[in-house]
Order: C-alpha cells, then sequence, then structure tokens
C-alpha cells in the first residue's frame, strides 16, 4: 500500500469515526434532556444506559473475532448501520418510549458504538505506510491512534452540544432523523472508498480464539480495566451529583462542564505523541510510560479527596483537580490505545483490540455501579479513594508490561 493511499484510507476511517461519534455524544445528551423533561427520575434515566455499557464487553469480545473473519469494513458498517436503526427507533410516539425499550435501542446504540471503535482503531495498524525503520512505523502508529482516539472524544463532547442545539431547534424526532440521515450518508460514503477485504485474514480465526494468548496484551487489557474504572467510579453518577445537589450547579452549567472537560481530554490525547515524545532515542512510549503516568495519576484523587476533606473551596478543587486529572488521564490513554494497536500482529489484530476493548468496557461498567453505590454511602470523598485504589492497581499491573531497552 502506497503512502498515499495509506493516507487517503486513514482519512476515511477517521471521517467515518467522527460522524459516528458526532451521533453517539448527540443522542446521549437527546435522550438525557428530553427524559427529564418528561418527568423521569435521575435514576431511570441512569438505567437507560446500562445496556449500552453492558453489551459494550459481549460485542468488543464477539467483534474483534467478526472483524477479523469478515474484515473490519464489514464490521465497521453494520454499526454505523445499528446505529442509523437505533436513532430511528426512538421516533416512535412518546407513549412507547417505556423505560425497557429505550433501554433495547440503547443496548443497539452500544453495540453498534464498540464494532465501530473496534473496526477504527485496529484498521489503523493496516494504514501505516512501511517505513525502513521499526521504530519511524511505531512513532506513526502512535501519532495516528492518538489524532483518531483524541479527536473522538473531542467530537463526542461537541455532540453533546450539538443533540441540546438539535433538541432546540428540531424537536426530539427532528433531531433524530438529521442525526439518521447525516449518519447513512457517511455509511455510503465509507462504505465505497474502503477497500472491502480491509482486516479480513487469510485464515478464519476460531471463535475458541477470542481470547489474547499474549502476556503482554493480557496485562495491558487488565491495567485498562482498572484505568478506566477509575474514571467511571467518580465521574458517572457520584461528580454530577456532587455538582448539583452539593453546589447547586444547575443542570446546564453541569453538562456544559462535562461536555468542555471532554473536549480538552481529547486536545490532550490527540497532542500526547508531542507531549511524551522521547527526544534524545526518538523511541515510542512503552509499558514502563503507562506505569509512570498511572503512579502519577492516582495523586490527582487524592489530592482532591484531601482538599475537599480540609474543607477548601469545593468549586475551585474541583475545577483545577479535574483539569489536572483529564492531562495525566488523556496521556495515559493514548499511550494504552497505542500500546494494543502496536503490539498486535496483523492478522490478530482486530482480535486483540477486541479483547481489549472488552477489559475497557467491563471498568466502565464495573465504575458506574460503584459510582453510584459508593457515593451513596460514602459521598464523594468515597468515589475519590476507590478512583486512587483502580489507578494504583492499573500502575502495579502495568509493571509486567514490556519495556525498550
Amino acid at each position: 500500500m502506497s503512502v498515499v493511499h495509506s493516507l487517503r484510507n486513514y482519512a476515511v476511517i477517521t471521517g467515518g469515526y467522527w460522524a459516528f461519534t458526532l451521533t453517539d455524544g448527540a443522542i446521549r445528551m437527546l435522550v438525557v434532556l428530553y427524559f427529564h423533561q418528561l418527568g423521569y427520575s435521575p435514576l431511570a434515566i441512569a438505567c437507560l444506559f446500562l445496556f449500552y455499557e453492558f453489551f459494550g464487553i459481549v460485542t468488543n469480545l464477539v467483534g474483534g473475532w467478526l472483524g477479523a473473519r469478515f474484515g473490519l469494513n464489514t464490521t465497521m458498517h453494520v454499526g454505523m448501520l445499528l446505529q442509523v436503526f437505533a436513532l430511528l427507533m426512538l421516533t416512535v410516539p412518546a407513549e412507547y418510549l417505556t423505560i425497557i425499550y429505550v433501554m433495547a435501542a440503547q443496548a443497539l446504540s452500544g453495540i453498534a458504538k464498540d464494532l465501530n471503535k473496534m473496526s477504527a482503531k485496529a484498521s489503523v495498524k493496516l494504514m501505516v505506510p512501511p517505513d525502513t525503520e521499526q521504530h519511524q512505523v511505531s512513532s506513526t502508529l502512535f501519532k495516528w491512534i492518538a489524532i483518531l482516539t483524541g479527536s473522538k472524544n473531542t467530537l463526542k463532547g461537541i455532540g453533546y452540544f450539538l443533540g441540546g442545539l438539535l433538541l432546540s431547534l428540531y424537536g426530539f424526532n427532528g433531531a433524530l432523523y438529521v442525526l439518521a440521515t447525516a449518519l447513512f450518508a457517511a455509511l455510503l460514503l465509507t462504505w465505497f472508498l474502503l477497500p472491502g477485504d480491509l482486516g479480513k485474514t487469510t485464515s478464519k480465526p476460531k471463535f475458541s480464539q477470542l481470547f489474547s494468548n499474549s502476556a503482554a496484551i493480557n496485562w495491558l487489557s487488565a491495567a485498562r480495566f482498572f484505568l478506566f474504572g477509575s474514571r467511571d467510579v467518580w465521574f458517572v453518577v457520584g461528580l454530577p451529583v456532587y455538582l448539583t445537589a452539593t453546589l447547586g450547579w444547575t443542570f446546564e452549567q453541569t453538562g456544559s462542564f462535562f461536555a468542555l472537560w471532554i473536549i480538552g481530554y481529547g486536545f490532550v490525547q490527540a497532542v500526547a505523541p508531542k507531549i511524551i515524545r522521547n527526544r534524545k532515542h526518538g523511541h515510542p512510549p512503552d509499558g514502563l510510560t503507562t506505569q509512570i503516568f498511572a503512579w502519577l495519576l492516582m495523586l490527582i484523587p487524592v489530592g482532591i479527596a484531601l482538599a475537599l476533606y480540609k474543607e477548601f473551596d469545593p468549586s475551585q478543587v474541583i475545577i483545577v483537580g479535574l483539569g489536572v486529572f483529564a492531562i495525566l488521564f488523556a496521556i495515559n490513554s493514548a499511550v494504552h490505545s497505542y500500546l494494543i494497536v502496536d503490539w498486535s500482529d496483523h492478522d490478530k489484530v482486530a482480535m486483540n483490540v477486541g479483547f481489549y476493548y472488552m477489559a475497557n468496557a467491563g471498568g466502565r461498567l464495573t465504575g458506574t455501579v460503584l459510582s453510584g453505590l459508593i457515593y451513596q454511602h460514602y459521598n464523594l470523598i468515597g468515589c475519590l479513594i476507590t478512583s486512587a485504589v483502580f489507578i494504583g492497581a492499573a500502575a502495579l499491573l502495568s509493571q509486567k508490561l514490556p519495556r525498550h531497552h
């Protein structure tokens, strides 16, 4: 594959991923705002997204196998088509929008999201043009993965704004039709521009090969589980409830704050290669890199918890603490996303990425459940301490990861 074709295919993959991500962020904001208007309780609204997270675990595991067997182009577009269907499912009259029905639609959206994410990130491995020096290939891969991942998170934050804007301009059903139409157009465009056999292996992998037999990937996946669990254990329930119930922030202030945080977090991810570039040796990051940043990250929730316990101004503590947490977490996440792709063989990249993001989804689901449980009994400080414990576990597991010599 020539450099020109590699860049073109990478641009197409990224553009399709961007289109999907905008709808993913927008649909979440649409559901939250609309069902709040309908009088649903916060707990009921939170339950609407449980299947979204749960089915991510199953989808990532099976999706990697499907990608290796039928091609990443196929799984990516199946994900986009499922998202279109999930959007259209919600256009039924309001009396049919029961909790179970919306949970089913969100489950479909969760399947779509993880099929698309797994396919896009695994595809990048196959897009990088071969260079003479191996470390140049790795450096290019790190840059491309960081840009793809960082831009995705930034656009998801923009999607929150987009969802609110479309809701105010066109109403709930009108907004859904706009999103479904735009995503279907992106599906058709990427379908014709990408090679049909992208990511398809020459041998048909067996279903029993779903679980990775690579020690490095297993340790990295375990670290990923605790890393993302550490974020969601205070982000999903604890922090929004604390901001609104304790600090008196409005829903608009809280939603805007989270959207801006995600946009900034995505920007840091995109520029992570420049932040941690090894100027002396030119090597991309390794297991030691993620271990160091995990230990640094662990200090942030500990510091926030201590400051809140000492009764410093909570608004300033949260804003400053979250800013530092975003930078360190984004860098660590970007390194993780690069390592899983770099350490995967071309024939196994889809299955390994799927297995890895299964652990990611498991950590998010665990963090979501613990966030409500721990906040109810121990408030935000308890959530922060649990987050620090999870990050410490990720740092300890990272000691087993390979390092440059």
